[in-house]
């Protein structure tokens, strides 16, 4: 994967972290594999798949794992942070 797939895909899950209210991990290394992950099945596939779950090969099953993937904002809401540890929610000052 390219180093400008890498920061596509940072560009876009900070933007999509500021307009949901969320943060990114505060975690450099974490945060790297995630968006190196991402950048690696954009490139792969033609989809940022979720790097954290499997793939079933099937395009049309598999859009919903698309990154923000479908189940981000209930593990977000229930855990503080999503399945890959990507979007985190935000602390209360």
């Amino acid at each position: 994967m390219s180093e400008e797939g890498i920061e596509k895909a940072r560009a876009k899950a900070k933007i999509y972290a500021k307009e949901k209210g969320y943060v990114l991990n505060v975690d450099e290394k974490q945060l790297s594999a995630v968006l190196r992950g991402l950048a690696r099945n954009q490139e792969k596939y033609g989809a940022a798949y979720c790097p954290c779950r499997l793939r079933s090969g099937d395009p049309e099953k598999d859009r919903i794992i698309i990154c923000p993937c479908i189940y981000h904002e209930k593990e977000i809401e229930e855990q503080g942070a999503c399945h890959c540890r990507l979007f985190f929610k935000r602390k209360s000052e």
